[in-house]
């Protein structure tokens, strides 16, 4: 027999990485929030990769820290292995990876959801969703309990219909064997809400003691590590290492042998999969040419013998999954703790979500994470973030928060997905901003603090070290511009060991920062007045000389594009009565209607002439 609950302002289904997001960030905000997990020992799971971050994704981490999000002090304190990628390219696309402890993360942020005041959290299948006749969302779990709440952040993951795959094997489960969410599929299709299936896969865990790591190429952890929050005081440690091993011609044998007992290849699997981490199955038939594709072996945690095979994601049958594992250096005696299985699920089409995460047609409803089409840790947290506050600023009657390509990662993300909308689940790419000289992970904080102290995240404290970080900033700044180094015969000499020109007069310091061969630390012993600044601090400055040129190249296309971002589209603009829009260019328009010229100008199908048509047509109407 149903009973009414309890009403809140914001309820949240979900609690993985986007929901754990949405709810903090809600209640933060001083909105009463409820979250919803079917199974609270899911809360913050990493079903699949143990890892945060990675390229261009230790970007999106770093800006949920600076915004006032919890996911880069969670990874720091249940780190287990810490790497800074590509440091042998540009600072542009250095980006910061942890191995982590997978369940001390998932009780780090259990325990942090389960901390924050006017944040509750239930163990319940919500089962139907609804608007009332006073505008209020109800939601009805498994148990009968009703609830409502003046708006609802989507967060489902891969819960949402899930059905796994493994061989000829097919069941209905979300993630790690959990239940899955079947009839809020139903409840959400009755809403006409646009549903389609997308796949992801996972690897097995193999037991360690099965490894033979003497034909494995190890790889360890950086030696001098860097956390991923501003607020960090103290540096992770490498607790672990992890190791590579490759596959061969008898692996390729076995798996194309056994392709027509894959679900994938059968037809048994519908859903879309992801173009950038294809299974292995996939990998072979793919690129039938490559003799070996990598393999990295990562441990699940300190106090665990699981071991993720990194690379290693299949549907094949078990007994196939293990035959295949064994050709492998290094395994050829593995055990399987958990089999590799993909999964399906359901997810909507995210060009129909504004740039706040909220839905187009549905006030008060919005989207987040996989359940946007996108996948990955970092990307669900960073939708749930956004859709967490805008969830409370509509509550508290506030306009919505919007980041712009041109701030962020985050913004980039968001805008990919309602602009351009997603065929396969998307994964963010430094190559995916074009504005990514600006968009660095070391400058995340001076880029998008000052926002998150404005929305209410970020902490007096933390504003006021960013205030005298950027006061350090441009005292340095002034102080190696005005400093001259003379022509003295030891740095004469270091200069030519160096292979750059020696010096016919004095040379300010900045301009010696310039030169490639040349950097703070290898200038130190002649800087004489080096102040005692945070490192941190050395590093913006080396950077903001060295890019000078490129940077305010960027700074000019994203001043040319902010002037087609601001002139905003009213919502009553009907595109299919502008005169000379083409009719590819009308459907796609009302379809995704943008909110800004700059928006509409990234749609696929509509052309720059098309985007002339709507500012010819802006302008008579007298819309500025």
């Amino acid at each position: 027999m149903e009973y009414f609950a309890k009403n809140y302002d914001v309820a949240v289904i979900g609690a993985g990485h986007a929901g754990i997001e949405a709810g903090l960030a809600s209640a933060r905000l001083g909105c009463e929030t409820v979250m919803f997990a079917i199974n609270l020992d899911s809360v913050g799971n990493m079903p699949c990769n143990p890892s945060i971050g990675g390229t261009s994704k230790g970007h999106l981490v770093r800006e949920i820290d600076a915004l006032g999000g919890e996911m880069g002090k969670a990874a720091d304190k249940t780190s287990i292995q810490s790497r800074m990628l590509n440091l042998g390219k540009g600072p542009a696309v250095h980006s910061l990876r942890a191995q982590i402890d997978r369940r001390k993360y998932s009780e780090y942020m259990k325990h942090a959801v389960e901390k924050q005041e006017k944040l509750d959290l239930r163990q319940s299948e919500i089962v139907d969703l609804y608007k009332n006749d006073e505008g209020l969302w109800v939601l009805k779990t498994r148990l009968e309990a009703v609830y409502t709440a003046k708006c609802v952040v989507l967060a489902t993951g891969t819960f949402l219909g899930g059905r796994v795959y493994i061989g000829d094997v097919s069941f209905e489960s979300g993630p790690d064997g959990m239940f899955p969410a079947t009839e809020l599929s139903k409840a959400l299709k009755k809403l006409n809400i646009p549903l389609r299936r997308f796949k992801t896969g996972t690897p097995a865990r193999v037991n360690r003691r099965s490894i033979d790591f003497s034909k494995t190429e190890l790889q360890e952890g950086d030696k001098n590590t860097v956390a991923f929050s501003f607020d960090s005081e103290k540096k992770p440690e490498n607790r672990v290492a992890c190791h590579i091993t490759y596959t061969n011609d008898d692996t390729k044998n076995i798996i194309l042998d056994n392709l027509h007992r894959s679900p994938l290849y059968s037809g048994k699997i519908s859903g879309v999969g992801p173009r950038y981490c294809p299974s292995i199955e996939d990998k072979i038939v793919r690129f039938p040419e490559k003799q070996r594709h990598q393999l990295f072996i990562e441990p699940c945690g300190e106090d665990t013998e699981e071991m993720y095979l990194q690379g290693m994601s299949s549907s094949l049958p078990e007994d196939v999954q293990l035959k295949f594992l064994r050709t492998i250096p290094g395994l050829e005696n593995v055990e399987i703790m958990r089999t590799a299985y993909a999964i399906e699920y359901d997810c909507v089409d995210p060009l129909a979500l504004t740039g706040s995460l909220e839905f187009i047609d549905f006030k008060g409803l919005f989207g987040a994470g996989q359940f946007n089409g996108s996948s990955g840790y970092e990307e669900a947290a960073a939708q749930g973030l956004i859709a967490g506050i805008n969830a409370a600023r509509s509550v508290q009657g506030k306009e919505p928060f919007v980041l712009g390509r041109e701030t962020s990662y985050i913004g980039t993300l968001i805008d990919d997905l309602v602009t351009k909308g997603c065929a396969d689940p998307y994964r963010m790419m430094t190559s995916r901003s074009e504005y990514r000289l600006l968009l660095r992970q070391d400058n995340a904080d001076l880029r998008l603090t000052d926002k998150g102290y404005e929305i209410g995240l970020v902490s007096e404290e933390k504003h006021n070290r960013l205030t005298e970080k950027k006061k350090m900033i441009a005292e340095e700044l002034e102080r190696v511009e005005n400093t001259v180094l003379p022509p003295a015969k030891e740095l004469q000499k270091f200069l030519v060991s160096r292979e750059t020109s020696e010096l016919k007069t004095g040379a300010r310091l900045a301009e010696l920062i310039r030169r490639p061969q040349l950097n703070y630390e290898l200038l130190k012993p002649f800087d004489k007045n080096r102040p005692d600044f945070p490192e941190e601090v050395f590093e913006q400055v080396e950077i903001e000389l060295k890019y000078e040129g490129y940077i305010r190249r960027q700074q000019a296309q994203v001043e040319e594009m902010h002037r087609l971002e601001v002139k905003k589209i009213p919502e009553t603009v009907d595109f299919n009565a502008i005169d000379g829009l083409r009719l590819e260019a009308r459907e796609k328009l009302t379809k995704a209607r943008p909110q800004s010229v700059g928006q509409a100008s990234r749609i696929s199908g509509v052309t720059p002439a098309d985007i002339s048509v709507l500012l010819i047509f802006l302008a008579k109407e007298g819309i500025n």
